[in-house]
């Protein structure tokens, strides 16, 4: 079968934040997705374990073709057919499953597999992973991020959990690539009172945090 991802490096690296969505309805998704847009930001991800993933990433792939629209905690071969066949863009996933990975490079679909130590992150980038999602990164913080670089600096990472509007900076000052944001992100309050305005400011604000790391 063939895949029409075209994910697009350009937007992501204007932008280099993906947005987590987890367990929400596909009324809210789109409501988000817009809103994500408007604010200047192209990357998404949508977990498999939500309820309706699929339908709900091919709905956003049709409606929104200028984002990067992508399936999250992939865990096994199962979960990536079905995400490929909801025309995921990009790929990501919570840990290091190999043929996940391969079939992913093997179909130039970008993988950014989940990695915790040093060298479950080498292995992962060594599979051909586009960039590595260092997870959890709550505990580890920015510092661990430069640690790791320091000898592996050719790797590209995506530091996600613990990446909030206060530490996003941090993070990409330790040389991250790409952060990945859920809840710090995607305000629950103000998705629950449906205040889309506020979370348009909210994006915006945390853009403006890394304004002169961006390209745009």
């Amino acid at each position: 079968m063939q895949h029409n991802t075209s994910f697009s490096w350009e937007r992501f690296k204007k932008a280099p934040i993906i947005g987590i969505l987890r367990g929400l309805n596909l009324d809210t998704v789109q409501k988000i997705t817009k809103t994500y847009l408007d604010a200047g930001l192209y990357t998404m991800e949508i977990t498999m374990n939500t309820v309706g993933a699929e339908t709900i990433i091919s709905k956003l792939r049709n409606e929104f073709p200028e984002m990067n629209i992508g399936a999250g905690t992939v865990c096994t071969m199962k979960d990536l057919e079905a995400a490929l066949n909801a025309e995921s863009q990009f790929i990501v996933t919570p840990i290091i499953d190999e043929n996940v990975i391969k079939r992913a490079v093997a179909l130039n679909i970008p993988i950014f597999p989940g990695a915790f130590t040093p060298s479950e992150i080498y292995r992962a980038w060594s599979l051909g992973a586009a960039a590595v999602k260092v997870f959890p990164a709550t505990q580890l913080g920015p510092k661990y991020i430069k640690d790791v670089l320091a000898p592996l600096n050719e790797i590209k990472l995506i530091p996600t959990g613990g990446v909030s509007k206060d530490t996003i900076k941090s993070f990409f000052e330790a040389g991250a690539f790409g952060v990945g944001m859920g809840s710090s992100l995607l305000d629950n309050d103000l998705i629950k009172r449906s205040d889309y305005e506020g979370l348009k400011s909210h994006f915006l604000a945390i853009k403006e945090e890394v304004k002169d790391i961006f390209i745009d």
